[in-house]
C-alpha cells in the first residue's frame, strides 16, 4: 500500500528528478493535514457500526424496493451482504484518508469487483448512494470534532463513486 509520500517520491524516481516546489507544497499540504486525516479515521473507528447501520437505514428508505421481495437487499442474507459491503467501503476509505492516496482502494477494493458486481447484477445507483450517504456522515462527525475543514474526507469516497459509476450493469 502507498500513501502520498511514497507516490510522490516513486514518480518523481522514476522520471530521475529532484524533488521541485510543485514537490515540496504537495509534502507539506499532506503534513499540514495529517492531524485532520487522523482525526477522520478516529471518527470512524469510533462509529463505523453506528455509520453503516444509519447509512443502511437511510438508503432503503430513499429505495425502499431494494429491501422489498425481488430487491438486491430483499431476504436477511442480502441485507447483511449489503451491510457487510458497506462497512468494507468505508473502512478502505479510512485507510485512503490517512495515506492521503487512494491507491488503497484500486488495489483493495475496485479491482475485480466490476466483473463480481456485474455477474451478481448488483445495482450500482444504491451501491454509490450509500457511499455518499457515509462520506456526508462522516463529514459531519469529523466536523463535530473541531476540524474546520474536512473537504480532504470527499477525496476516498469520491473516488470510488466515480470508479462505481463507469460500472454498466
Amino acid at each position: 500500500m502507498r500513501d502520498a509520500v511514497t507516490s510522490l517520491i516513486k514518480n518523481y524516481d522514476i522520471t530521475g528528478r529532484y524533488l521541485d516546489r510543485d514537490a515540496m507544497d504537495t509534502l507539506k499540504s499532506y503534513f499540514q493535514s495529517g492531524t485532520a486525516r487522523i482525526a477522520a479515521a478516529a471518527v470512524i473507528n469510533a462509529n463505523s457500526p453506528t455509520i453503516v447501520r444509519q447509512a443502511g437505514l437511510q438508503l432503503f428508505e430513499e429505495v425502499p424496493e431494494l429491501i422489498r421481495p425481488g430487491g438486491n437487499a430483499y431476504t436477511t442474507r442480502r441485507y447483511s451482504a449489503c451491510l457487510r459491503d458497506m462497512d468494507y467501503y468505508l473502512r478502505y476509505a479510512s485507510y485512503a484518508l490517512v495515506a492521503g492516496d487512494n491507491n488503497v482502494l484500486d488495489e483493495r477494493v475496485l479491482q475485480g469487483l466490476r466483473e463480481t458486481y456485474n455477474s451478481l447484477c448488483v445495482p450500482i445507483g444504491p451501491t454509490v448512494r450509500g457511499i455518499q450517504i457515509m462520506k456526508e456522515m462522516v463529514k459531519n462527525m469529523v466536523a463535530e470534532t473541531g476540524v474546520s475543514d474536512t473537504s480532504f474526507i470527499d477525496e476516498p469516497f469520491d473516488h470510488m463513486t466515480r470508479e462505481f459509476s463507469d460500472i454498466s450493469v
